[in-house]
Formats: C-alpha cells, structure tokens, sequence
C-alpha cells in the first residue's frame, strides 16, 4: 500500500481544491468554471459581514473577478451554469448534478412527516399553481397573510416560505435566484434549468452515489470515508460501496496517510506536487476546512466557526478566516466589511506557532487585495491578537 506523509496529502489536497492553478488575468468564465470543477460545489449562507459565502472560495482560487460572472453563471435558462439546491447544505452546484439529486428529492418527499409536517397538501398544490402562472416569485409575494411562526431562532417561518421550501427540496421547484435581499426566487425547473439538463436519464441510486463519491474524491485528492461522506452529505451506508467499486475500477487507489488512524483513498488523477506557492484568505465556508476534523489532520489547525458563540465565549472572534500561506495555515483574521466607512476591518489578528516571519507582510498584501476587490478604500487593524501589531506596521 502506498504511504503518503502528511505534507504530501495537504499538497495533494491543495491541488485538487484548485490552489496550483494558474492564474487568469482577468479571471474568465473559463476560469469560474475551472474554480467550480475544482470546489463541486459553492456553499450559499446568508452572512454578509465580510461576503457572500457563494463568492469567497472563488477569490480564494481566482483573486479578484468580476462578481458578474458568478451571477452570470446562475442566472438564465439555456446556457445556466449553476444552479442551488441542497448539495452540501445549501450550495450552487453545476446544473449537471440535478439528476444526481433526484434520489435525495425522493427522500424528502418520503420523509415529508418528518421534516415538514405542518405543511398541508392543499397549501403546497396552491403554492406550485401560483408559481406556474405568475412565474419566478419569492415567498413574500406569495404570502397571502398566512400565520408567521417566531418558534425558530432564525427565521419567521411563513407557511408559504415553508411550502416553497418543501416543494424546492423535493424537486417540484428550482431556484432561479435570489433578491438582492437574498431571498430566494423560485420557478418551475422547466424555467430555469437548460433543456439538455432535464432530459437527461435519471441515475438509480447506486448510481448517483458512485457519481457523489467520485466527484468528492477528485476535489479532495485524498480522502478517507468520512471525509467522501461529508462532501456531499451522504452516509457512510451509501459511499462505502461506491468506495469499493471505484476501488475495483482503479479509481481510487487506498493509501495510508501519516497521523490518519482511518484507511484514505488517492484519486487517480490527482496530482501530486513538490510544492505549493499560494497565499488566500479562506472563508469559513470554503470546501478546503469545511470538515473541521480533516482540516486538523491536514493542517494540524484547531478551526471553530463562532458566530453562534455568544460574544463573551469567543477565543478569535466572529467571522474568523484562515490564512493559507503556501501550504500552510498560518494565522487567522476575524474580518468586517465596514461598507459605510469603505474600510476593510480586521478585528483581530493571530498567528500560528509555524508562522514564518514574512507572515505578516504577506497577509497585509492579501488584506489589500481584498479590500480592492470589496470596493474598500483602507484596512484597519484593531489592537487584538499576537499578530495584530506586525500586521498593523506592515500596512502602514
């Protein structure tokens, strides 16, 4: 069996994840569409304090783009690129995985009692008519006055915003896009996916599982089961046959990774470099630490999301980004947009204990950039963290 060092697999990693790719001056469609081979998929989350989820991963890979062309690329009908659903959780995803998703839209469908219990059958017939005549609608233009519930902590659940949501997840409706706002617009598939996507056959399940866990293990590189399980939320139940058969395929080759107790699998296509030059700011919704435990083994980087930590438990902050510094992380900047000011806030500054010296100066050039790419005039360091004075110095 074929040993591979921890270095190796973060290497192979970073590679997959698309962070040897030259880059594109300025980045094309070509290069979106290159980034998004390389992700899978675009995680989508509603906090803006920095941006978009959806738009992160793709600076992270490209630098700075034309935030048109991820618009573009979901948006329309014949030549749609990407299109939302619930992929990993919510994500654009390239319109060729809609078939690949219909056993996940039969589940929910089977599972309705469980998930959406309070949604009756003649409010969803209602919701899925309106929408087939008066076209591409949010919820609220939809809502007629039905009783709003404030019993979740994060929405105020109308009963047309959860039948939408019931008749997305099952497939009855797709999502066109989303209000500046960013609510979510939602049609008949028949209006937003190309035609050649809805013809297409429909795969059984072992075979949509096989297609997920291919797609997976080509964005990782490497992976164990665990971390193939993730990328798609799958169970282990559905990858570990498809893990076998690629096995026997030759696809997947299993190796051993320094430091992993669980077996790991190296795609064949992979590649396997000597070394990584990078330098990017990871949102915390990029795919590369989405799996906080491989993230560890990877990195050896103990990384928390704590925006749901209430303010006083908080160890570095609210929206908190890696930084990757070849293939290394080797700090982490809790980050603000101050739209009104035009300044680019960094609210705390840290370092890793393997952080070069050259850290700082790195970051602050990153920093720069992008705050130029988010129309920002200036950055600002505030005085929290070990790396916050360097960094405060090497902007100047």
């Amino acid at each position: 069996m074929t040993s591979l060092s921890r270095a190796q697999a973060r290497r192979i990693a970073l590679a997959a994840q698309g962070f040897l790719d030259p880059p594109h001056l300025p980045p094309t469609m070509r290069t979106l569409s290159r980034s998004v081979e390389r992700t899978g998929v675009l995680q989508v989350d509603s906090v803006n304090v920095l941006q978009r989820a959806h738009f992160m991963p793709l600076y992270s890979r490209m630098g700075a783009y034309d935030e048109d062309l991820l618009r573009r690329a979901g948006g329309g009908r014949a030549d749609r690129r990407l299109v939302e659903y619930w992929a990993h959780v919510q994500a654009l995803m390239p319109v060729d995985l809609w078939p690949l998703m219909q056993h996940r839209m039969r589940l929910y469908r089977e599972q309705q009692g469980k998930w959406w219990r309070n949604v009756p059958e003649e409010l969803t017939s209602r919701l899925l008519h309106q929408v087939r005549d008066v076209g591409a609608s949010t919820a609220r233009q939809l809502d007629d006055g039905a009783p709003r519930s404030t019993d979740h902590w994060g929405w105020n659940w109308s009963q047309a915003r959860a039948g939408l949501d019931y008749l997305f997840m099952v497939g009855e409706l797709a999502m066109a896009g989303r209000t500046a706002s960013f609510e979510p617009i939602y049609d008949l598939p028949e209006r937003v996916l190309p035609d050649r996507v809805l013809a297409a056959p429909t795969p059984d399940d072992a075979q949509a599982h096989r297609e997920l866990v291919r797609r997976a293990a080509r964005s990782h590189g490497v992976a164990t089961a665990s971390c193939l399980k993730d990328y798609y939320r799958m169970t282990l139940a559905q990858v570990r046959p498809a893990i076998a058969e690629l096995v026997d395929a030759g696809e997947l080759e299993p190796v051993s990774v320094e430091g992993w107790r669980r077996p790991a699998f190296l795609h064949r296509d992979a590649r396997r470099p000597r070394a990584v030059r990078s330098r990017a700011l990871l949102s915390p919704f990029d795919p590369l630490v989405w799996e906080r435990e491989r993230t560890e083994r990877l990195f050896d980087f103990h990384y928390r999301i704590e925006i749901y930590t209430p303010a006083h438990k908080r160890v570095y902050g609210y929206y908190v980004l890696p930084f990757l510094l070849d293939d290394a992380v080797v700090g982490r900047v809790d980050l603000k947009a101050d739209r009104k000011a035009r300044v680019l806030l960094v609210q705390s500054a840290h370092s890793e204990p393997t952080a070069p010296s050259h850290t700082a100066v790195e970051l602050a050039a990153e920093l720069r950039s992008l705050a130029a790419w988010l129309h920002l005039d200036d950055v600002v360091v505030a005085p929290r963290g070990d790396l916050a004075p360097t960094l405060r110095h090497a902007l100047g």
